[in-house]
This record gives C-alpha cells, structure tokens and sequence, in this order.
C-alpha cells in the first residue's frame, strides 16, 4: 500500500467506464476495508489478465460483475449436470453468432438447423444425416475452409421424420450446421445421456440448450465464474474473510476491487502492493504472537553475560573464537550448524546429517551474512537472529514467519 497501511481517502470518482459499474476511489477506513478491497483488486487484475486480456469491453465487465453479485444474493439458478451441461452448449451455441460457428468466422450460424441437428444426434435419427457421412462432412469442410479450396462436398436435402416438421438442407452452410449439430448430438448422447433409460434426461438437456441459446453473453465461461466467486465470498461470510475470523466480509468493497481490477485503475493500489499488503496482515494475524514472542525472547536475551548486540540487532556469543581470517560479504565458506526455533525446535542441522554445507555468503539470510563476517576460522558462535534479519513476514520449510532464529555455526574454513 502506498506510504499507509491503513488507506483513508475521500470517495471520488475519477473514471466513467461508461456503463453501470465504474472504477473509482473508494473509502478505506480500516484494515478490515482495506484487506476486503485489496483480495477484489487482486482477484480483478488476474481476471483481466488472464481472460479479458483481448476483451475490455464494458459489457464483459459488466456481465461477469452482474454474474457475481446473483452468486452472492443467492439466486444463481441451482441446476443438475445435465442440465447444467445444456445451457453451457446453449451459451456455446449463442456466441457462435459472433464468433462464427465452430469458431469460424466464415461459417454463420443458423440456430434452427444446428439445433435440429443436435436433437436428431440425441435421439439418433440418422435420416436427414448419417453420423459418419456428418463427420466426413464436417471434416472436409473445415479442411477446407483452412485453404483456398472452398469445395466441402455436396448439400444434402432431406426431411427428419422424428422432427416436428419437414428440415431443408439447401445450402452447404447448411449442411455444416447441421452436420456440426449432429455430431454434438451424438457425442452428448454417448458420454451425458448413457443412462437415460427414460428419455426424461434428453428432455431435460435439450430444454435447457434452448434456455441457453437465449442468453446473449460475450464471455460465457466468465460468466460461469463471476457466479462462482460470488457464491465463495457469500460461504465466508459466517467463519470470516478469508477463513480469518476477524476479518468481516465487505462484499460492496471486494466488488469495487474487482471492478477496479478489471479496468486497471491502480490510482488506489497496485495489485502486486495489494497482494503483498493482503499475505502481511494474514501473516500477521495468524503469526503475531510468533513475532511478540521473538521480541520478548531478544529482550531478555540481550541482558545476559556473554550476548552482544549489533547495530543491525543481531545478538551472538562466542563459543569458541578461532584465530585464522575472517570472511567478508563476498566469501564463500564452510561451516557446521544447527538451528532452532526459541522454543528449542530443530529446523536443521548439519551436524546430525553429518556432513558440514559451503556457501556464499552474499547468499543466505542477512543474520548469517552479517553473523558469520564477525568469525575467524576455527570459531564457533551462537547467532540469535530477529526475523527482520531472518525470512520476516515469509515461511521457510518448517519456519513460521516472523520466527527469530537461533544458529549454533563453527567456521570451518573460507574456501574462496
């Protein structure tokens, strides 16, 4: 976060996006607000990034904005896989009208034909169509259209006896619809509707790939996930945001962030900032008393015989003080040691893998860099490290964040 932790600024809008949802500054007036609007900022940028990087119309962030609040208000229509499956080949189906059927920009869609086709798959009725003859269609068409060659082979006309009337195929782009909705027909036949027993399962996809076919959505898959995320957010509102207990779901200022994100206005916050302020105050909540423990413990530490103090705050004692040469930042060296948290936990230790480690010592963390310049070769110190001069806010293996160190290191020799 920007020069704060905590950000107070007036609500003022600066960006007209043109549509209902506008980027804006908002209010952040505590850490709860600030940690609410950073997890949407986050989740906004990835989303920009990863599915509207060729998309920032208002309408996509408009749909997938609308998808999550019906996530969050509960009133995301609870369907059953098949029919759920259904309506994705509808939408599907939909966005062939833009996009060109099987995405081909050359092929229109012609809804009914396709539609006929897919229902005539499902139920198997190969009149109008063999499956075979429709997959060796539809692949010398699409052959085809990749090269000059505009020749796919010839229309098909027939009727459909098991349709609810007379399908006329007159055209060649008819003839690939048809075929191309056959053979999805087919395909949803053999791996959505094999236990069908009753046909009430068909019945059931085909009224919903009508239900999706008149949804007009520019981006159906994010669609698909602003009702998911919304869904989430609403589920932790009763254990806390981000499963953390005092932190209270503000789903107002997460929707802000996301609308943020995905216009990309990073006035407010940079989403790496607003990542990294989210994972401190998580750190912080869930491994503060780890950091008030360390401090106590160096506290205490620093009034015993024998522990000195640097101006880093690094602490030592000398175990054992050698008389050859001492390292510098940029030496690389041989050592044995052992590590512990305060509570006497080993994390690691050469010692008991019997095999002493060589390192440089620009390399490893600042307590060492610094720790290890203080001994000639042949010493042994013991190093109590502050977790600012450790791995801080960060986990390392079995290493809490925040954790202050103690090494126990003897200095082998300086190998270069």
């Amino acid at each position: 976060m920007r020069k704060m932790a905590i950000l107070a600024v007036l609500a003022t809008a600066l960006i007209s996006c043109g549509n209902t949802y506008t980027a804006k500054t908002v209010e952040l007036t505590n850490q709860n607000d600030s940690v609410n609007y950073a997890v949407g900022l986050v989740n906004g940028a990835n989303i920009k990034m990863q599915q509207l990087r060729n998309d920032s119309s208002d309408k996509a962030v408009a749909e997938f904005i609308d998808a999550m609040q019906r996530g969050y208000d509960g009133k995301v229509e609870e369907l059953s896989d098949v029919a759920s499956i259904g309506q994705n080949v509808g939408i599907a189906t939909k966005a062939c009208e833009t996009k060109g059927l099987a995405e081909n920009p050359a092929w229109t869609l012609n809804e009914k034909i396709f539609f006929q086709g897919l229902v005539n798959g499902i139920y198997d009725d190969q009149s109008v169509m063999a499956v075979d003859v429709a997959k060796e269609y539809f692949q010398a068409a699409y052959m085809a259209s990749r090269s000059e060659n505009t020749t796919a082979g010839k229309a098909v006309k027939a009727s459909c006896p098991k349709s609810t009337k007379t399908i006329n195929l007159a055209s060649k782009m008819d003839s690939i619809n048809y075929a191309f909705g056959l053979l999805n027909g087919s395909e949803v036949k053999a791996y959505v509707l094999a236990n069908d027993s009753t046909g009430d399962m068909a019945k059931e996809f085909i009224a919903n790939v009508n239900k999706g076919m008149k949804k007009d959505y520019v981006n159906p898959q994010l669609v698909s996930m602003g009702e998911e995320i919304g869904k989430t957010i609403k589920a932790q509102e009763p254990e806390g945001l981000l499963s953390e207990s005092s932190l209270a779901t503000d789903f107002e200022l997460i929707k802000q962030g996301f609308i943020n994100g995905l216009y990309q206005y990073n006035e407010m916050w940079e989403p790496m900032e607003a990542g990294v302020y989210v994972q401190t105050v998580l750190n912080n909540l869930k491994y503060g008393d780890t950091k008030a423990k360390g401090e106590q413990f160096l506290a205490e530490n620093a009034l015993k015989d024998g522990v000195k103090t640097t101006a880093s705050g690094l602490q030592y004692e000398v175990i054992k003080m050698g008389k050859g040469a001492k390292p510098t930042a940029t030496s690389t060296v041989k050592v044995h040691y052992e590590g512990t948290l305060i509570d006497g936990t080993i994390f690691d230790s050469s010692i008991q893998r019997g095999e002493p480690i060589e390192f440089p010592l620009n390399g490893v963390i600042k307590g060492w860099t610094e720790g290890l310049q203080l001994m000639p070769v042949g010493s042994k110190f013991r190093f109590y490290i502050p977790q600012e001069l450790g791995y801080g806010a960060q986990a390392a293996g079995s290493i809490p964040p925040y954790s202050t160190l103690i090494f126990e290191v003897e200095l082998l020799d300086i190998t270069k």
